[in-house]
C-alpha cells in the first residue's frame, strides 16, 4: 500500500516493466515527489541504500497524459495498471486490487492540470494592461495549441515582426523536442523510406539469432539494434546485393520464414515474422534493386557492363581481334608451307623448316610483347 512519508511524497513499491514489451517486471521502490513533479525508483528504499545512490529511472509528471487499468491489456499480469508518457507506455503491477486503485489514484490526481484563478490585484494588472488595446487599433493574432507529453502549449503563430511566423514555428519546434521524455531516435531521414520492421538476423561470427531493426531505402538495407537508435550497426549497399530470395535451407537451420540476401561479401539470413512479411521484404528489396540498376539489369551483367567499359579492356579485346586476324592468314601461310614441304628434299626440308619456325617466332613476338 502507498503510504505518505515525512516529507509528504507517496511511497511504496511495485513492480515495472524497465524494458519495454519484455514482459519482465522487476521490484522497485517508487517516490511520487509532486513538489518536484516527479516519479523516481529506486533498488529499494533509499534508507537502505548507500549515501548518494542514484535512481534507477524517473518519469517528469508534465509528461504523464493518463494512468489506468491495464489488466485489458496484460491478462498475465495481475493487478498491473499502465502509464502513458509521449510515446512510452510503462506498465507496472500493483500488490493488490486496493494498492492498484490508490496507486492510479495518487498519479491521476498528481499529474492533473490545473488553471490558477487571479488574484484581485493581477485582475486589475491584467485589465490595464488591456486598456491601450482597447483605445488603439486592435490587432489579430492567431495562436494553436499543441498537446506534447499529454500538456497543452499555446503558441502564437503571427507576431509584428516579418519572420514573426517563422520565429514562433522554431520556438514551438525547439519546445516540441525539449519536452519530449525521452529522445525518439534517429533524425528525419534524408532517402525514401521503402520499408521498415524487425526482424531477426544471424550474426556473422557467432551464428547466433537477434531481433534487429531494419530500414529500406532507395541505395541502401540497413539494421540497428533497435528504432530508437540513430547509427546503424550496418548498411548494406544495393549495389552489392546480387540476389534476394527464399532460402532454400531454412529446413537445416531450422526457421521459418527465411530469406537470404547475398552480397558481394556475406549472405545474410534474415527471419520475418510471417509468410506474408518474408514475401513482402523479398519483394520491396528485389524492387529497390531494380530501380536502382533498371529493368532487365542484374548484378552480373552490371559487372560485366563495368568491366567493358574499362578503356584499358577495349584496348585489350581490340588488340585481341586484329592478333586473331593475323593468326589466320598465319594459319594459312602454314597450310601452304607444309604442302610446299611434300615436294623439297630433306636436307633442304629441315633448312625450311627452321626458318618457317624463327619466323613464326618473330611474329608472334611482335603481336604480343611481354
Amino acid at each position: 500500500m502507498p503510504y505518505v512519508d515525512r516529507q509528504n511524497r507517496i511511497c511504496g513499491f511495485l513492480d515495472i516493466e524497465e524494458n519495454e514489451s519484455s514482459g519482465k517486471f522487476l521490484r522497485r521502490y517508487f517516490i511520487l515527489d509532486t513538489q518536484q513533479g516527479s516519479l523516481v525508483w529506486f533498488m529499494d528504499n533509499p534508507q537502505n541504500l548507500p549515501i548518494g545512490a542514484d535512481c534507477v529511472g524517473s518519469l517528469k509528471l508534465t509528461y504523464i497524459s493518463k494512468v489506468s487499468d491495464a489488466t485489458k491489456l496484460r491478462p498475465k499480469a495481475e493487478f498491473c495498471f499502465v502509464i502513458n508518457a509521449g510515446m512510452r507506455k510503462f506498465f507496472l503491477q500493483a500488490n493488490d486490487q486496493q494498492d492498484l486503485v490508490d496507486w492510479v489514484n495518487a498519479l491521476n490526481k498528481a499529474t492533473k492540470i490545473t488553471v490558477p484563478k487571479l488574484s484581485d490585484g493581477q485582475q486589475n494588472s491584467e485589465n490595464q494592461k488591456a486598456l491601450p488595446d482597447v483605445a488603439g487599433p486592435k490587432k489579430q493574432v492567431s495562436y494553436k495549441t499543441e498537446i506534447i507529453g499529454g500538456v497543452p502549449i499555446v503558441t502564437q503563430t503571427q507576431q509584428e515582426g516579418g519572420d514573426g511566423a517563422d520565429r514562433a514555428e522554431r520556438d514551438a519546434m525547439q519546445r516540441s523536442h525539449s519536452q519530449l521524455p525521452y529522445f525518439l531516435g534517429r533524425p528525419a531521414q534524408e532517402h525514401t523510406v521503402i520499408k521498415s520492421g524487425y526482424c531477426v538476423k544471424q550474426g556473422a561470427v557467432m551464428r547466433n539469432w537477434k531481433r534487429r531493426y531494419f530500414l529500406l531505402e532507395e541505395n541502401s538495407m540497413s539494421y540497428f539494434k533497435s528504432d530508437l537508435e540513430k547509427e546503424p550497426l550496418r548498411m548494406i549497399p544495393l549495389k552489392e546485393v546480387h540476389k534476394v530470395q527464399e532460402c532454400k535451407q531454412s529446413d537445416i537451420m531450422m526457421r521459418d520464414n527465411l530469406f537470404e540476401v547475398v552480397t558481394t561479401s556475406r549472405t545474410f539470413y534474415i527471419q520475418a515474422d510471417s509468410p506474408e512479411e518474408m514475401h513482402s521484404w523479398i519483394k520491396a528489396v528485389s524492387g529497390a534493386i531494380v530501380a536502382q540498376r533498371g529493368p532487365g539489369r542484374s548484378a552480373a551483367t552490371m559487372r560485366q557492363a563495368r568491366r567493358l567499359s574499362n578503356p584499358c579492356i577495349q584496348r585489350y579485346t581490340s588488340r585481341i581481334g586484329e592478333c586473331s586476324s593475323t593468326l589466320l592468314q598465319l594459319c594459312t601461310c602454314l597450310r601452304c608451307v607444309t604442302s610446299c614441304l611434300s615436294l623439297l628434299l630433306p636436307p633442304v626440308r629441315c633448312l625450311y623448316v627452321f626458318f618457317s619456325l624463327f619466323l613464326i617466332h618473330m611474329i608472334i613476338r611482335h603481336l604480343f610483347p611481354c
